[in-house]
């Protein structure tokens, strides 16, 4: 982008800054008094609205980023514009909506001068392959899977501190050549104000410090948070998590998807937003689940000992609980360059009850927001099936442990190339001895609008 007169003439409009009348001293000595765009910029300069450097000089004709246009518009979002400047400062708003919420441009505030609902989402192609030992399974398995998600996340804006979102997934595979309806995955109401934050519905379950070593889910229910993501935070959250992921057993065992989880937490974190420094945080985590008696040898000595069968209920529900412990840090070097790491434990399990994962990431893609952002990673990641209940599932997988890599790249705006690897083993030793190999690859092609 040029910063070039016009972009000045731009910002100028919506703080009322084309009188041709308005007479102050000259501010850069590379906009003489009689160039055409001079009344324009002392305006804005003398508004506060843009700044030029050290020597005094504007430099009008040198590139800046989008980051440093987003900064004029937010100093004239400052001013109040109406009529026919508002209008102009709404489709600057909308242009550079991601760059201003970066700003601390609250979002519900920039929604004033825009559309009372947006509408974003993505395309997104995905290509697995797994592939397990004889010692896991006793037979060779190798697994692939081929397909696409087509996903919409209207955001609709109630007053100055209430939005309704909801995220509508459709899904098809690309193998067997099927689709899927649309179906409602997320609906809830945020409240935001200023450091408190409010949440009820059915909403994002991932925990931003532990990175998806546990979660990485939905969950119907409420949170509160509050404090500054860029300092110390503190929340709370309860409800019902869908069960398909909550079990006891080993190897990735599912639960029983009509008996959803009760889930409660309570976090304390520094510095979320990953700033230069340290970042951290801990938690606390309680569930209450019947398939969670798996996870206790308790149980079974119980069973046989009173001879109950292994399904009645009011013998599991003695020993349906998990009591997780979980604490993260990490360190960011510089822009591009941090490490991370997190670990947690379930109390209430007797077998697979850690789960602990580090990673060293290098490069700045964010959602290929801009076109050339990339990044490298390596780590190792160890997801007891206990513990990481519902964790991200595009490299490790539950019950294994083992090193990953991955790369992403944003070849052009707005669209992201993503590669891993995983090579590891299973945790627990397998029914036909050793602890079986797991390796997985993964590649995604993702398209955002």
């Amino acid at each position: 982008m040029k910063k070039t007169v016009a972009a000045a003439l731009a910002a100028a409009v919506v703080v009322g800054a084309s009188s041709t009348t308005f007479a102050a001293a000259n501010p850069f000595s590379d906009v003489p008094a009689g160039h055409w765009a001079y009344q324009s910029v002392a305006k804005l300069a003398a508004e506060g609205v843009i700044e030029g450097y050290g020597d005094g000089t504007y430099r009008g004709d040198r590139n800046i980023t989008r980051y440093e246009m987003a900064q004029m518009v937010a100093k004239a979002m400052a001013k109040n514009p109406t009529g026919a400047s508002k209008a102009d400062l709404d489709r600057l708003a909308a242009e550079f909506r991601d760059e201003l919420d970066a700003l601390g441009v609250r979002v519900s505030e920039l929604e004033k001068y825009a559309d009372k609902v947006v509408w974003q989402g993505k395309l997104e192609y995905t290509y697995e392959q797994t592939k397990t030992d004889p010692q896991h399974t006793g037979r060779k398995t190798k697994e692939t899977s081929n397909g696409y998600i087509f996903r919409l996340e209207p955001k609709a804006y109630v007053n100055d501190h209430w939005t309704v979102n909801a995220r509508i997934d459709a899904e098809g595979d690309m193998k067997k050549d099927t689709t899927t309806n649309f179906e409602l995955k997320r609906a809830w109401a945020e409240g935001d104000y200023g450091k408190l934050n409010l949440k009820v519905g059915r909403f994002e379950f991932y925990p931003e410090g532990e990175f998806g070593l546990m979660w990485d889910t939905e969950i119907s229910g409420g949170s509160v948070s509050y404090g500054d993501s860029s300092k110390w935070l503190f929340s709370v959250l309860g409800g019902r998590v869908t069960a398909d992921g909550i079990a006891g057993g080993v190897w990735g065992e599912n639960g029983s998807e009509d008996d959803p989880a009760t889930v409660a937490s309570v976090r304390i974190d520094y510095n979320v937003d990953q700033n230069k420094g340290f970042f951290g945080g801990a938690g606390w985590y309680g569930i209450k689940d019947n398939d969670l008696a798996w996870s206790q040898n308790r149980y079974f000595k119980k069973i046989f000992n009173e001879s109950i069968d292994a399904e009645d209920n009011y013998a599991r529900k003695s020993y349906n609980k998990g009591n997780i412990w979980t604490v993260n840090l990490g360190y960011k070097f510089t822009d591009l360059l941090l490490i991370k790491g997190t670990y947690a434990q379930n109390t209430k399990a007797d077998f697979e009850d850690k789960a602990w994962q580090a990673e060293i990431d290098y490069g700045n893609y964010d959602d290929a927001s801009e076109k050339g952002q990339w990044n490298v990673f390596a780590g190792y990641r160890k997801l007891g099936t206990n513990v990481s209940f519902a964790s991200t599932e595009e490299d490790a997988m539950r019950g294994t442990r083992g090193f990953v890599v991955g790369a992403s790249w944003a070849p052009f705006k707005n669209i992201g190339l993503i590669a891993k690897y995983f090579d590891g083993k299973y945790i627990t030793e397998g029914a036909f001895g050793g602890h079986g190999k797991a390796r997985r690859i993964f590649g995604r092609v993702e398209f955002f609008f």
